[in-house]
């Protein structure tokens, strides 16, 4: 699951960053308002962790506009203003949480697990492409009833594309949201956790899920029902 990540003090930001990409999430970190607000308009996040007090727009500022477009990601608000009227309002505002500074790391991730569980029961409890199945909350995959091992990143890739059925990905789209640098890394990685994949979950069942559209990406074909 990607989270974006709005923190203005660096060791706190390179903190959460190191932490959540332990517990297996992808983080893209930011630390200005305003880079903030057009990361999460134009591109997908499963959760932002969102402090208040940041240069140009504020975390108040950033939900009230994301909220305004009709962009309903869940928000976890971190501040040190502990008063009640600070929490109010950015609950108020549209934030489904708040949490203040400083905070236990456990608690962040258990507020983290309650948002992100009421996102999972808005998505299909199982994603399938033919008798391919994948229940993209645990990451548990499935073949003719044989669970299929995956690590974190092949089952993130395998995730992107089933959500994706019908349409070609491209690899730099899949690096955008399947590797936490894609900036710095070699579209070259993709073919490879292609081939891992395809290793795992079509040859030993003598099936072809994930198609090669040469020059433009990858596509899994949508499941006839």
């Amino acid at each position: 699951m990607r989270i974006l990540v709005v923190e203005d003090d660096e060791t706190i930001g390179a903190s959460l960053s190191w932490g959540l990409r332990a517990e297996g999430y992808t983080v893209e970190l930011v630390a200005d308002g305003n880079e903030a607000l057009w990361q999460a308009s134009e591109h997908p996040f499963d959760l932002i962790v969102l402090d208040v007090m940041l240069p140009g727009l504020d975390g108040y500022q950033i939900t009230t506009r994301l909220r305004a477009a009709g962009n309903w990601t869940p928000i976890l608000m971190l501040t040190a203003m502990d008063a009640a009227l600070d929490q109010a309002e950015g609950l108020d505002l549209g934030a489904d949480a708040y949490l203040t500074k400083p905070f236990e790391y456990p608690v962040l991730l258990a507020n983290m697990r309650a948002l992100l569980r009421g996102r999972v029961q808005q998505r299909p409890a199982e994603l399938r492409a033919g008798d391919l199945v994948m229940d993209p909350a645990t990451r548990r995959v499935r073949r003719a009833g044989t669970d299929i091992a995956l690590t974190s990143g092949e089952a993130s890739v395998l995730e992107y594309l089933l959500r994706a059925q019908g349409r070609v990905v491209s690899k730099s789209e899949l690096l955008q949201h399947c590797w936490d640098d894609f900036g710095e890394t070699d579209p070259g990685v993709v073919e490879v956790r292609i081939h891992h994949l395809r290793r795992k979950i079509d040859q030993p069942f003598g099936t072809r899920t994930i198609d090669t559209v040469r020059g433009a990406g990858y596509r899994v074909e949508p499941v006839q029902l």
